[in-house]
């Protein structure tokens, strides 16, 4: 919706008032990349094998369509277009080109939180029918957003996001609300489980398979501006689950046993992400950076530490304790992804992929790979 400077009038007070405070978060403000980063050498870096440098090198290159209008990669996306797919060639480029830093918390710990994602498959329909009721719903009608940064730059990648009840901007229905009351929107499929659809809006992305076998990919598309809240913290607060307990595993099986307090539960999350439906493709979801999404070596980031592009060097495990080291791609966001040291590691799509993401909390470190001379990333004040 195009609106006029008349009708942003309103908005002016709220802007001034968001600009001038730090959202009353408690943690030390970050007024410089460099109280997050720090210099490292190549030598620090845990060793990769062949393979997975390999494979986390072409994740990264194959976002650099999008990134040659990035002046700090342009000049290192046009050089990584001619490496040969060797390990050789490859670790001599990006020791070449990049200069390696270590990300650290505001305690200045290199150790932070790197949990999984990926796409789910729900069974569904695209008609109503007495097993498929829950509805997935497009972007509504009466959503508007508004680009807070259009206004104040130090603002970068905020957005309100409302309704307009006449001259007046006023908060978008909570997800409570939509599930009980609908939403001017048009409804892309419907699901047969509404914790199908909690877990399809947390992944961000996924597909639903059709009872004539075909499968409707979906993908973010816009969200009600409410915050996210873990709907696990919920069931934390509640004493049904303690807190190193909660999985998306533990999650299904409490909604299952406690059908009758899945609608408490649900409404503990205000957060409704609205979707959209994207062509088949044996590719990847598309992340935030709108390219195709490799399973293992893409990753959501916050890209208010990150920026979306960057190359990582990643040292974590998996669920199991199989070590997991690897170059990898910051090619989305998450609402759950916020911090320093902090990452959301693609698994893959179906069930398995579930599995791993769902029981994956783990420890890790993170380096940042950025072109020799470009300056560091901002980090503004949250």
């Amino acid at each position: 919706m195009k609106m006029t400077f008349s009708r942003l009038n309103w908005l002016l007070p709220v802007l001034a008032l968001l600009a001038g405070c730090n959202g009353g978060n408690p943690e030390k403000p970050k007024t410089h990349a460099i109280a997050t980063y720090t210099s490292a050498t190549w030598k620090d870096l845990p060793q990769v094998s062949d393979s997975d440098l390999l494979a986390g090198f072409n994740a990264w290159r194959s976002a650099c369509e999008r990134l040659k209008s990035d002046a700090t990669w342009a000049g290192t996306c046009d050089a990584a277009a001619n490496i040969a797919a060797e390990p050789d060639a490859v670790r001599t480029f990006l020791q070449t080109r990049l200069d390696v830093f270590s990300l650290r918390s505001a305690e200045n710990s290199a150790n932070g939180l790197i949990t999984g994602y990926y796409e789910p498959v729900y069974p569904g329909s695209l008609t109503r029918t007495d097993h498929a009721g829950v509805p997935v719903y497009g972007v509504p009608d009466d959503l508007v957003v508004v680009a807070l940064d259009s206004i104040y730059p130090e603002l970068k990648g905020k957005r309100l996001r409302g309704r307009l009840e006449g001259r007046t901007l006023k908060p978008y229905d909570t997800a409570d609300t939509i599930r009980r009351q609908g939403v001017n929107a048009p409804v892309l499929a419907w699901l047969t489980d509404p914790m199908d659809l909690q877990f399809l809006q947390i992944q961000g992305s996924g597909r639903i398979q059709l009872d004539d076998g075909r499968q409707l990919r979906i993908g973010y598309a816009d969200q009600n501006g409410h915050p996210y809240r873990p709907v696990g913290r919920w069931l934390v607060e509640q004493g049904q689950l303690k807190k190193e307990e909660v999985t998306m595993g533990t999650i299904h099986s409490w909604a299952e046993a406690n059908p009758t307090r899945v609608p408490e539960l649900l409404a503990s999350n205000p957060s409704y992400v609205f979707f959209s439906t994207r062509p088949e493709s044996n590719e990847g979801p598309r992340g935030s950076l709108n390219v195709p999404l490799t399973a293992g070596y893409s990753v959501a980031i916050d890209r208010k530490v990150i920026p979306l592009g960057s190359l990582l060097w990643l040292s974590t495990t998996r669920p199991d304790g199989a070590p997991v080291v690897r170059p990898v791609a910051a090619q989305d966001t998450g609402g759950a992804i916020t911090g320093e040291v902090r990452a959301d590691l693609f698994w893959g799509t179906g069930s398995e992929a579930g599995k791993l993401a769902g029981d994956m909390k783990q420890q890790g470190q993170i380096w940042l790979l950025w072109p020799k001379g470009a300056a560091l990333p901002d980090v503004p004040q949250v």
